[in-house]
């Protein structure tokens, strides 16, 4: 009975999880807002750069709080119910937050074309552990500012935490398997950048207000 209350409650929160993951805020953004598909432009992606690249810095905050949020929503779901059973908080966010990843790169509720995870990739390890956190921005700001290559500061940084958890968290296998299946994540979705970065051609990320690529979204 043990092991089917264990399994119904990882599957609980994994599922919540996941529709808050499908919220994606730069599709909702771009369809309730501006009135168009931010997947229609650029790279294809509903992610916050090719948002930001489509339609410029207008609406970005609201990405950025919306793909937030509901990764915060979800990990401290996740973290109350498995403390309220007496179990591990941190299991529970580590889940949640692997559950809100996949709702977030495939949304059923936008035919499973979503953004690439970095965001509430991001927000997972601020909400885990404050070193974690501090190594894997740190990277990526680093990166991000020395290169300009969101992806591959994205990369680095979110590749990281896998190595981070597990001295962090005296080498919890588990913690960083899960860890390991955000950031194998990630890679994944970044498959096609990897290739433009070994091949020299991905572009570099450019501070600009008004829309750089495609046409202008609808007023």
């Amino acid at each position: 009975m043990h092991n089917v209350t264990v399994a119904f409650a990882v599957l609980l929160v994994m599922l919540l999880s996941y529709f808050f993951g499908c919220f994606n805020g730069s599709f909702m953004v771009s369809h309730f807002i501006i009135r168009d598909d931010v997947r229609k432009h650029g790279s294809g992606n509903a992610g916050l750069t090719n948002f930001y690249r489509t339609y410029g810095a207008k609406y970005a905050l609201l990405v950025i709080a919306c793909d937030m949020g509901k990764t915060v929503a979800a990990c401290l779901l996740g973290s109350f119910f498995f403390r309220c059973l007496g179990w591990d908080g941190t299991l529970g966010t580590l889940l949640a937050g692997l559950g809100c990843e996949l709702g977030h790169i495939f949304p059923v509720f936008y035919g499973l074309r979503g953004g690439k995870g970095i965001l509430s990739g991001g927000t997972l390890v601020l909400l885990l552990n404050w070193r974690v956190a501090a190594v894997a921005w740190a990277l990526f700001l680093l990166l991000w500012l020395t290169t300009r290559y969101v992806s591959l500061a994205s990369i680095t940084a979110t590749c990281s935490a896998p190595i981070t958890v597990y001295f962090v968290y005296g080498h919890n296998w588990l913690y960083t398997g899960l860890c390991l299946a955000v950031a194998a994540l990630v890679v994944w979705c970044h498959r096609e950048n990897i290739q433009r970065l070994l091949h020299g051609t991905e572009k570099k990320f450019k501070w600009h207000v008004n829309p750089t690529e495609g046409k202008d979204p609808p007023k």
